[in-house]
């Protein structure tokens, strides 16, 4: 598997991950069987691991992006007058 696959694999992983909550609590338990399961695939260790920490760091990166974009619109809301 070549590094676009792997993240085509992570992509179509997280986006069925955000969707559902109960997923993502598999995915934490065991994360490599959540993924083999959800991707269709079953890889060697070393490819399967990539693709894990793949999904690990997207799904990290969205929630601080996530966490961010509201923590601006509340500090945006400081700004404002109330009537």
């Amino acid at each position: 598997m070549d590094i676009k696959e792997i993240k085509d694999k992570v992509e179509e992983v997280v986006e069925k991950l955000k969707n559902d909550d109960a997923l993502v609590e598999q995915f934490k338990k065991d994360p490599i069987k959540t993924v083999e399961d959800l991707a269709g695939v079953d890889l060697p260790d070393d490819q399967i691991k990539k693709v894990v920490s793949g999904i690990q760091a997207k799904l990290a990166l969205d929630d601080a992006g996530d966490k961010l974009g509201g923590l601006l619109g509340k500090l945006g809301d400081l700004g404002k007058k109330k009537d």
